[in-house]
């Protein structure tokens, strides 16, 4: 049997929740809901401490300077590093994606240190190029996930390391930002990604992906035409842009 019952954490929404990532959340909470799983919602703002019970951690993106102070929060506080490593899931997106990994460069032109809980380095792209648009992506074949579609606006290229597989590689937009055409990066259960969207509305296989990382139980389906209905207007949308 599968957990009747899950914590999902929101981290920081008042420092990283660009683009309406906290949709992220909410999109779990429904899904999880509607197959009968009760959610326990936490938000955590950035003068509080990060719980380490959790079953599914969010982070969202956010501009230069509110990226910054959220790296040096996360670095005082324990408790994300601590609930990975006990096999917590994990997905951040943009800004939250840079700072999981070892290295980013802070809004002062500064190498800022990452949490090391993703093997990736980030650093800006060249000047006057910056990542902006629609991003349609075919997912890694191991997660056996649909392609992915989002909206991406970020400077950052991130080079992946030996200990992460990349989520997608791009036919259309810029992912990562590298020349291998790769788009975000996972380990175990830690996703990074740049797309936002919020991505999870757009593409609900993920947080179901999320939720049987999180339950330890496939899933049962869901009949949701809202979200098919999205996605496939999404996708329709991208395609033509991209043809």
């Amino acid at each position: 049997m599968g957990m009747s019952s899950l914590r999902l954490v929101w981290i920081y929404p008042d420092l990283l929740s660009t683009y309406g990532d906290q949709g992220n959340a909410l999109i779990v909470e429904r899904r999880a809901q509607m197959r009968g799983i009760q959610v326990e919602r936490i938000d955590v703002r950035s003068d509080q401490p990060v719980p380490t019970s959790g079953d599914i951690y969010l982070i969202g993106g956010g501009e230069d300077r509110p990226q910054r102070l959220a790296a040096e929060r996360l670095r005082k506080d324990p408790g994300l590093g601590q609930a990975v490593a006990r096999g917590a899931t994990l997905l951040a997106v943009c800004a939250g994606y840079q700072i999981i990994g070892h290295e980013f460069v802070d809004d002062l032109d500064r190498v800022e240190p990452g949490l090391g809980l993703l093997d990736v380095k980030s650093g800006r792209g060249p000047v006057g190029r910056r990542c902006v648009g629609e991003v349609l992506a075919d997912v890694e074949p191991t997660l056996g996930l649909p392609a992915l579609s989002g909206f991406e606006n970020h400077q950052g290229v991130t080079h992946l390391g030996p200990g992460v597989k990349p989520l997608a590689r791009v036919t259309a937009g810029f992912g990562n930002g590298t020349e291998d055409g790769t788009e975000g990066a996972f380990a175990g259960r830690v996703i990074g990604t740049y797309m936002h969207g919020p991505v999870l509305s757009r593409n609900p296989a993920l947080a179901d992906l999320l939720l049987t990382w999180a339950t330890g139980v496939p899933l049962t389906p869901l009949e949701d035409r809202w979200h098919e209905q999205l996605r496939a207007e999404r996708l329709r949308a991208v395609r033509a842009a991209s043809a």
